[in-house]
Parts: structure tokens; C-alpha cells; sequence
């Protein structure tokens, strides 16, 4: 078996170096592939154009003659796939890079023509562009040389605007809209920016039949012949040719939902409903949905003045329910005197169940394993858009080293059932509050089982049930508070275990082995989470504090109980023992967009999660504790199999010993992880989709707080290696690097890490620097340290595979 891992990793190693190799030969040929009198652009530089409008001015150079940045693959990896007999192939086109910029003379002077355009809009009346090209070995240069002459400042602003009632409207929203003032440099985009504002505030304020081409400007003195460079703006707002522009209220709003999904069929005539409830009719004539859920979300209310943004919201929230496919508002007049305009609402119902299968095989060098769920939704179990989900979910965890055959030696298998309901509404008793302004709110019911059995070692049974609140404070601050979160544990070592194993590993064994239950709750704030799929700057923010145990302790204190949690004698409800403690959490993140589609992302999380009063000596649940590692952490290791602090389990003597700790969780009661990452496209165009890639460094690790919270309480060395302390805050660090890609089809992202190992915390000194051992003397380190630490064994690389973004 050993052999055969050899031989994989040398066969990915040289397919790698004769990739790397044959795309280097690529990036330097791509001349030897066009015709004689064709040449390919390899620079292109725009001269004597204001600094801050140079990047603006090269995006108006046509993007088939922009060439591709030197340290861009793209065109090698074209090259590769798309040249045949020594010629660029016409047919066939495989989607792997993008072509070479080949020089066109039609598309410079398309570009001289824009670019002097461009600098015309931004006040530079008199700009004149020139194009030069210089050619040598088919290589082409182009220069575009730019004469902008003076620039044109606004001198006079004034307005047009006979409306009495509108122009009042803009003067009182001017100081907050206008970008014109005298003394600006003359911009077309501020003329733009002005009109689109004019245009929202109208249509927020009644005025429905307002249009764009209503607003408009004259410019005077902008003539490129004029002796000065001054300008004077003159602001209209014309009104309309049958008269003045009207303001208009909400009539009634007819809400009309599709027998299905194929929508309203032409050839069948439907009874709509005449009955009006608070001016809203509503039918549906494929009798699944209850009025009062949907009809909730319509904020086009009668009697009140006609305002785009109460438009714009009904339709945002009737789409986040989920339910429809298609959402149209429609308007219509009874008769052209009317100042009322009645709302059609035309909504046509999706899919209502989906079934989706997913699963992934977590493996290393001594382990492989499976994971598969089955997940059931129901967007509209009682009627009223109500989510149901039901998850079912089950794996096998085998060993596979000395030769053994796959899961003929399964050490884990887990499995889990869940279920929860979401209603699109906060559920609070005597009072219902209508929110939904900034997103839409939400109440989920859920509930779990969930089975490990660690072979030889537990088996673990959890019950967890809770209720759970969402709301949107703004479009950017979401609150989510789980004020029930009931949690049933039930934990058994296996009679068989050995008890020298369960004395070394007492606080392990006793987190397996523990009956107990926890009453509390939970609040997470998170910021900024609708900018996450944005090229943007921005900090995001994910912050949340899990509490338990302070009820019930109080209770107990009130019922006259008196117990000694420190002395093994803890309060009990319904004969068990309660957990009490706090576990605050953050993720922090700062996302730096570098143009284009380019990213660099650098990510804190940490967490910590301490015990007291009923649990001080018990300490906190197996669950409740963090883990470092895996595919959204330090990706160079596997999930769960680093620290804590600088755990070795090769320091246990006993082979027998090993053994009965391999694929125990390393756990802690801390953790500190941090994330640097660089985002970039690889191909636009790749099988259909985009494929992006990543390079990454990961640096953290999991520490306990406290002695008698290690994994070998009873190895004083051990156990005083794995809790926090700041003097060796940096020896105890592990660092990965490594890269990725990203193949987005839209909907799902797949992703597929490698991750390197560079420092790993469980050794000394310098050892811990693995990346060393990696480049110079892997196979006797490996050789060495299986031999130490076995069943256990070593790997310098781990791959990891996912569907989303690591974070």
C-alpha cells in the first residue's frame, strides 16, 4: 500500500513539473502560431492623461487588443489547448484561457475614437487623441497620445423647473443628492448622477409617471471653439405635454397567484375574487397558500402616496419567500381623472419540495472514510410558505494503513437525523410584530438526534432542541437569538476498553462517558453578510456568545439544594447533572478588492468556551469544545489533528496505547485561527463556467484553558503542553500554505485545496519548520515518524474538496 501511495505522489509530482514546463514554453510562443503579416500586442500605454483617469481612459482600448498581464497563464494555457499544425485552430475552440491581444488597426482607431470621447465627458472639450503603433519581430506596440487642452469648469448653475410642488421637492433634498456645484470640473457622469437622482426622488414621492428624459440639461459655453473655459449649467425638469405632472395615491392591490407553475394559461378563464380585506383582493387560484402569510409582504398599502421603494420592497420579500418563481406588479388607471393607480400583483409558484443528495470523502494517509445526506425541503408545508427540512445523514471512518483493505477496519461511524420548521414571521408570544423594511424576518423550530460510536472507546448519543429568531436591523446587521436551546447527552464507554487507556485519558474518557443536559441560549450578530458575494472593500463580522446553565443553577439555589460542583457533587435536574458555561466566538474578516475580479481576503477567528459553577470540574461538553484543521481552517491539516498547544502523541511509549487514542478528536477549550488569502479568475470560460483560483496561508491552533482539560490528564508533560500560555504563544502555532481552485457554475462553488504544511507545533525548535524536511529528506522523516507514532502517519500534503468558499 505504501508503495502504491509512492508511486501516486511521484506521478502527481512530475505531471505537475511537465505541466509547469510545457505552459512556460507556451507563454514565450505565441508569435510562431499567427500568420506573416500578423502581429501580436504585447504593450499598450495612453500618454499625457491625468493620473486619475488613466485607468478609466484604458478601459475604453478594446479588450481584444488589450494584452494579457506578463504574469497571467492565460494565454499559455490557450496556446496549450488551442493550436494545431503550428496555426491557431478556427473550430474546436476548447474554453481553457483566453487568445492573444492580435493587433487590429480598426480596433485602435475605435479606441483613439473613445478615448477621446471619454476625456470630452470629462471636460477636457478641446482633447484630441492620437494612435501610433510600432511593430518589430510581430510584436506591436500602440500609443495613444493624448492633447486635453484646458479643462472646463462650471461657472453659473441654475434651474428650469415650473413645477411649483417639484421644484420645492428638489430644493429640499438638493444639499443630500447634487454633485454640481460652481467650480467643479464639467463630468458628464455628475449631469447622469443628477438626472437618476431626480428621477428616485419623484417616483418616491407619488409622482408615477414621472420619466427620465423629463430631466435635462443645457450647456453653455461648452464649445471646444469657446475663448473660455467656463461653463454655465442651466438644470430642467420639463412637464409633460397634456399638462402638469400629478401625484398619485394606492387604490387597492389585486394579488393574483397561478394555478402552477407553467403560469396563467390564455385559453382558460378564471373567477378572481371580489373580496377586499384592508384593500387587498386576493386569489389563488392553485388553492396551496393561506392569505394572511402572503398578503403580509405586500407594502403597497391603499390610501398612501405612491412611493418605488415600497415597490421594490414588496417584490424583494415575496421573493424570499421562497415559494414563487416569478413576482410582476403591474398598475392600471379605472378612468385618466383618477390620481389612483391599483397594484396587480401576479405571482407564479415554484417547485414546492426538493430532494438534494450530497456527500464527500474526508482522507489522509491512514485514514479514509465517506460521508452521505439526504436532505428533504418543503417550501410550504402548512400553506403559508413554512420550510420544512428533514436531513438524514450518516458516515464510516476506516483505517487503511499496514496494508489493510478500506473500511475493513471501520474505527467511526456517525449518523444523524434532523428536522426543523421555518416560518417566514417572528413568533412571539402576545405580540406580532410586521418587519421585513431591511429583510425577511424569521422563526425556525428545530430539532436532532445525533449517534457516534467511537469503536472500542464510546458510543455518544445527543437530543438537541431550540427556537430560534432572525430579523435584519438594516440590509447589513443581522440579529439571531435562540432564547430555548435544550441539549440531551447520553454518553457510554465501550465495557471492553482498557482501563490503563481510560487512567491515562481520564478527561477524555470522562467527556465520552458523561449524562447530562444544558438549558440556555444564543445570540449572533453578523454584519455586512449580503456584501460577501460583492468585489468590494469591506469588514465582515460574525460575532455570537453561547450561555448556558445560569437558569437552572438559579432555580436549584432557589429550591433550597446544596451541592459542591467542585468536590464531584453537582446540582441535577430530572436526575441529571446540567452544564453551566459561557462560549463567546468571532469571526472577523476584511475583504480588499484589487480590481477586476481580484481579492485578497485576511480572516480572524477565535473562540473560547470556559466552564464554571455546576460544570467547573466536569468542564464543557465534548461538542461544545473547538477544533483546528480542515477545509474552512488550517487546510494543510485534516480537520481535528492539530494540538492542542504542542500535543505529540508520539511521546505515549505504548504502540497498545496509540492505537486506542488514534482518530480521538484533538480538542481544546480555545482557539485562534487566522486566514490570509489571494482570489483571482483563472478562465472565464471553463466547461460552462468560471473557474477561479487561490493561494493561502493559514496560521492557529487549539490550546486548552486551564490544567486537567488535556487529552492525557494523567501525563503531567502532556497536559501542561496543551494549555495557553502567551510565552510560547508563537512555538505553539501551526502554519500552513498552499492553493486552490474554485469552479463556479453560479448556484455552487466546488473547491478543491492543497494545502502544505510549513510549521507543525507538535514537534520542537526547529523541527518544527517541517517545510525543510518536505524539500530535503521526506521519505526517512516520514520512514521515522511512522515509525514513532504509528498507526499514525505523516503527511506534508492534504487535499481537501468543498462546495462553497472556505469562508
Amino acid at each position: 500500500m505504501k508503495a502504491y501511495q509512492n508511486s501516486i505522489n511521484i506521478k502527481l509530482k512530475s505531471t505537475a513539473i511537465l505541466l509547469f514546463i510545457i505552459v512556460l514554453i507556451q507563454a514565450c510562443s505565441s508569435t510562431k502560431y499567427i500568420a506573416d503579416y500578423q502581429s501580436i500586442v504585447k504593450k499598450v500605454t495612453i500618454d499625457s492623461v491625468d493620473a486619475k483617469f488613466e485607468e478609466q481612459a484604458y478601459n475604453y482600448v478594446q479588450k481584444d487588443i488589450r494584452p494579457a498581464s506578463k504574469l497571467s497563464i492565460q494565454v499559455p494555457l490557450y496556446n496549450l489547448f488551442n493550436t494545431k499544425d503550428g496555426r491557431y485552430k478556427t473550430s474546436d475552440i476548447k474554453p481553457f484561457g483566453t487568445p492573444p491581444a492580435i493587433l487590429d488597426s480598426t480596433l485602435v482607431e475605435i479606441s483613439r475614437t473613445q478615448i477621446q470621447k471619454f476625456l470630452k465627458s470629462k471636460g477636457y472639450r478641446q482633447a484630441e487623441v492620437t494612435s501610433a503603433i510600432k511593430i518589430a519581430d510581430k510584436k506591436a506596440e500602440i500609443v495613444f497620445s493624448a492633447k486635453p487642452g484646458p479643462a472646463y469648469l462650471i461657472d453659473k448653475l441654475s434651474d428650469s423647473i415650473p413645477n411649483t410642488n417639484i421644484k420645492n421637492l428638489y430644493e429640499s433634498n438638493k444639499a443630500k443628492i447634487t454633485h454640481l456645484h460652481k467650480g467643479m470640473q464639467y463630468d458628464e457622469d455628475s449631469l447622469t448622477y443628477e438626472r437618476e437622482q431626480i428621477y428616485r426622488i419623484m417616483k418616491e414621492n407619488g409622482y408615477f409617471y414621472f420619466l427620465r428624459p423629463y430631466v435635462n440639461f443645457d450647456v453653455y459655453g461648452a464649445e471646444p471653439t469657446s475663448k473660455t473655459n467656463k461653463i454655465d449649467l442651466n438644470l430642467n425638469v420639463a412637464n409633460p405635454n397634456d399638462g402638469e405632472h400629478k401625484q398619485f395615491n394606492i387604490g387597492y392591490t389585486h394579488m393574483i397567484i397561478a394555478p402552477n407553475p407553467d403560469g396563467f394559461p390564455d385559453s382558460v378563464r378564471y373567477k378572481l375574487s371580489k373580496d377586499t380585506v384592508n384593500g387587498i383582493i386576493f386569489t389563488d387560484f392553485s388553492k396551496r397558500y393561506r392569505r394572511n402569510p402572503i398578503v403580509r409582504y405586500d407594502f403597497l398599502k391603499q390610501g398612501e402616496l405612491y412611493d418605488i421603494r415600497n415597490e421594490n420592497l414588496t417584490y424583494d420579500r415575496l421573493y424570499e419567500l421562497n415559494i414563487f418563481k416569478n413576482v410582476k406588479i403591474d398598475y392600471f388607471r379605472r378612468d385618466s381623472t383618477s390620481n389612483k393607480v391599483n397594484a396587480v400583483i401576479q405571482l407564479i409558484p415554484q417547485k414546492v419540495m426538493t430532494n438534494r443528495v450530497e456527500g464527500e470523502v474526508p482522507f489522509n494517509g491512514g485514514t479514509v472514510g465517506f460521508t452521505l445526506g439526504n436532505t428533504y425541503t418543503n417550501n410550504n408545508i402548512f400553506r403559508g410558505a413554512e420550510r420544512f427540512e428533514l436531513q438524514v445523514k450518516g458516515g464510516l471512518q476506516s483505517r487503511i494503513g499496514n496494508g489493510a483493505k478500506p473500511f475493513s477496519d471501520i474505527y467511526q461511524r456517525d449518523f444523524s437525523i434532523s428536522a426543523s420548521i421555518t416560518v417566514p414571521r417572528l413568533m412571539i408570544p402576545f405580540y406580532n410584530p410586521v418587519l421585513g423594511g431591511n429583510g425577511m424576518p424569521h422563526t425556525t423550530f428545530s430539532s436532532s438526534y445525533i449517534y457516534a460510536l467511537q469503536k472500542d472507546v464510546s458510543v455518544r448519543r445527543i437530543f438537541i432542541n431550540s427556537i430560534t429568531y432572525d430579523w435584519f436591523e438594516t440590509k447589513s446587521k443581522l440579529h439571531s437569538f435562540t432564547p430555548l436551546n435544550f441539549e440531551y447527552r447520553f454518553g457510554n464507554l465501550d465495557p471492553n476498553v482498557d482501563a490503563q487507556t481510560v487512567l491515562n485519558n481520564l478527561y477524555y474518557s470522562t467527556l465520552l462517558g458523561r449524562k447530562d443536559l444544558t438549558l440556555g441560549m444564543k445570540y449572533t450578530y453578523t454584519l455586512n453578510a449580503n456584501k460577501l458575494n460583492e468585489y468590494r472593500s469591506f469588514v465582515y463580522l460574525r460575532a455570537g456568545m453561547d450561555i448556558a446553565g445560569n437558569m437552572l443553577q438559579g432555580i436549584s439555589k432557589l429550591s433550597g439544594n446544596k451541592n459542591d460542583p467542585a468536590n464531584n457533587d453537582p446540582a441535577k435536574i430530572l436526575g441529571l447533572p446540567f452544564n453551566q458555561y459561557m462560549r463567546p466566538e468571532v469571526d472577523l474578516r476584511w475583504y480588499k478588492h484589487l480590481g477586476g475580479e481580484r481579492q485578497f481576503v485576511a480572516r480572524l477567528n477565535a473562540g473560547v468556551a470556559y466552564a464554571y459553577g455546576n460544570s467547573v470540574l466536569t468542564g464543557i461538553p465534548f461538542e461544545k469544545q473547538f477544533f483546528a484543521g480542515g477545509s474552512s481552517g488550517i487546510r494543510a491539516w485534516q480537520a481535528r489533528t492539530i494540538g492542542p498547544g504542542n500535543y505529540d502523541r508520539g511521546l505515549l511509549r505504548s504502540d497498545t496505547l496509540r492505537r486506542a487514542f488514534f482518530g480521538l478528536d484533538q480538542l481544546g477549550t480555545m482557539r485562534i485561527e487566522t486566514n490570509f488569502e489571494y482570489r483571482f479568475t483563472v478562465a472565464k470560460k471553463f466547461f460552462g463556467a468560471t473557474l477561479k483560483g487561490a493561494a493561502f496561508v493559514d496560521i492557529g491552533n487549539v490550546w486548552n484553558l486551564r490544567k486537567g482539560e488535556s487529552i492525557l490528564v494523567a501525563t503531567p508533560t502532556l497536559d501542561e503542553q496543551t494549555v495557553f500560555k502567551l510565552s510560547k504563544f508563537a512555538q505553539q502555532l501551526a502554519v500552513g500554505t498552499g492553493v486552490g481552485l474554485r469552479y463556479d457554475v453560479q448556484y455552487f462553488v466546488f473547491r478543491f485545496d492543497v494545502g502544505l504544511k510549513l510549521k507543525d507545533p507538535q514537534f520542537s525548535g526547529s523541527d518544527q519548520w517541517v517545510i525543510s524536511k518536505f524539500l530535503s529528506g521526506a521519505r526517512d522523516f516520514k520512514d521515522t515518524y511512522n515509525a514513532t507514532h504509528g498507526p499514525d502517519t505523516y503527511r506534508f500534503i492534504q487535499y481537501n474538496f468543498g462546495i462553497g468558499m472556505p469562508f
